[in-house]
């Protein structure tokens, strides 16, 4: 059984408020005044494999939106908005991965991404999206330290702080819930703050 199956849960849930999502922006400055913690710029949206054919309409409207946005900020200001390319990880979970220059948008397409799969009625399958966050000293293309994960049967976030061989930051992770608790709606059952390795952000 996959890491991610365990989200999937046995019984049924409420429609999580997928606007949750929205307040990330903020909390993200929070997040930067508390643990001198930036967006990579990169998010991640995972979810079960989908038949190909029953796909197709969802990510027809995903890609052609974000081509319209890439193709609008061009036009104004050279700026190639949000870029969308898909992985498929270890553990044969598929991902939609954005980079963006902006991380208020990001936050907004990743929503968009979520919910246009939602609507085409593949929410049994979406299991979490993914934002990674570096030191702000570091190298702009510098990989995550961190990472924000939301729960989309849940509709909370827990942080996820790896270390080298497979161990986490528990400690980290305690003090960022902390600090963000007020601001992000926080899963508060610990047993589901799964530890997610080789993410593709």
């Amino acid at each position: 059984m996959g890491i991610f199956d365990a989200l999937l849960g046995k019984s049924k849930v409420s429609q999580p408020d997928l606007g949750h999502l929205f307040a990330l922006s903020s909390a993200a400055v929070s997040l930067q005044a508390a643990e001198n913690l930036v967006s990579t710029l990169r998010a991640g949206v995972c979810f079960k494999s989908i038949d190909a054919q029953s796909f197709a309409a969802a990510r027809s409207e995903i890609t052609g939106l974000l081509t319209l946005d890439g193709a609008a900020n061009a036009a104004s200001n050279g700026d190639s908005g949000v870029t969308l390319h898909e992985v498929t990880d270890k553990y044969n979970y598929n991902w939609m991965v954005l980079s963006g220059t902006d991380f208020d948008t990001l936050v907004t397409r990743t929503h968009f991404i979520n919910s246009t799969l939602s609507d085409h009625g593949f929410g049994p399958q979406l299991l979490c999206s993914v934002f990674g966050f570096r030191p702000a000293d570091a190298a702009t293309d510098a990989a995550a330290s961190t990472y924000m994960v939301y729960l989309f049967k849940q509709g909370t976030f827990y942080p996820f702080v790896p270390e080298s061989g497979e161990r986490r930051n528990n400690e980290i992770e305690l003090r960022i819930k902390n600090e963000l608790g007020d601001e992000l709606p926080i899963e508060p059952q610990l047993d589901r703050w799964f530890p997610m390795w080789d993410l593709p952000l």
